[in-house]
């Protein structure tokens, strides 16, 4: 079994060239994205055309409530699971998706500790103030502390959690680990545009979600369920639900959305080049498919 891996920024047509490969090698497609995994999230999160879906199979798509919790070590057990049916089958797999925090904790050897924690402790935790909780990640693991923002609430208490849950702190933990592929014959790409011409692209795509009834999802959303749910943190959501909140300006809403995605396809970029190595940047899925016959004529 060979693993192709589709990253990059948004608006380049990921799932796309994941589903022309997909045809041309055997393979089937991995979700890759760590809000496409939502079933009650559609047009804001650029979920592939259903008809993708009846042509080649799709994994790790609509599969969770907006309502339930879900982590990258769930998805690095799920994504692990993905790959061993398919290497059975003698499948190729083709991962795609934006979301590289989750892919790399699946496809390299991150090792999460998920051991029990009392109840008890869960509770304390949660009654600190963020100022508290820093400050005692600072006693325990300052090196983590360094890394992580006053306001940012659940990576410090997800930090706090494993050092009491393990007798260890994260720091340590992450030492002991090569972050390297755990995999052969694995293949990473990405699609190479201009950022200007990126930029653009995205903030058309905004504008195509919005006349497709972003809107009136998001709204149906805000309705039904609490706005503290980690899936509206997804740009588009969280954007249209403190307008809402507000009773806030819409169009300003929109504008907001196109800045976030224009900074979060910078933050991609950025991640890309400093976390994986051997990245293939492709013009179009006939370069990756040469690869592909690269490797077979080997």
């Amino acid at each position: 079994m060979k693993i192709f891996v589709i990253l990059g920024p948004t608006a380049t047509n990921k799932s796309e060239t994941a589903y022309q490969l997909a045809k041309k090698i055997n393979a089937e497609i991995i979700n890759g994205d760590a809000f496409q995994i939502y079933r009650e999230l559609n047009i804001g999160v650029a979920k592939p055309n259903e008809n993708y879906f009846k042509e080649v199979p799709h994994h790790l798509y609509s599969f969770v409530s907006i309502s339930d919790e879900y982590s990258p070590f769930q998805y690095q057990k799920d994504l692990r699971e993905c790959l061993a049916n398919l290497a059975k089958k003698n499948k190729n797999a083709i991962i795609v998706g934006g979301s590289l925090n989750y892919i790399r904790s699946g496809l390299y050897d991150y090792e999460f500790n998920e051991e029990e924690v009392k109840e008890e402790l869960i509770e304390e935790l949660q009654s600190l103030s963020n100022i508290e909780l820093l400050n005692k990640l600072k006693e325990i693991d300052p090196l983590e502390a360094e890394k992580i923002h006053l306001n940012n609430r659940k990576r410090l208490i997800r930090a706090l959690t494993i050092c009491y849950s393990s007798g260890s702190t994260k720091t340590s933990i992450l030492a002991k680990q090569n972050h390297q592929p755990i995999y052969r014959d694995i293949y990473f790409f990405a699609p190479l545009f201009e950022r200007d011409d990126l930029y653009k692209r995205a903030n058309e795509r905004v504008d195509q979600m919005i006349n497709s009834g972003l809107i009136e999802e998001v709204k149906n959303l805000y309705i039904n369920y609490p706005s503290s749910l980690r899936a509206f943190q997804a740009i588009g959501y969280k954007e249209l639900f403190n307008a809402f909140d507000l009773d806030g300006d819409i169009n300003a809403a929109i504008e907001l959305i196109k800045r976030h995605t224009r900074n979060y396809i910078k933050r991609q970029y950025t991640y890309l080049n400093h976390q994986f190595s051997s990245l293939h940047y492709y013009n179009s899925v006939d370069d990756i498919f040469n690869f592909y016959l690269g490797l077979e004529n080997e």
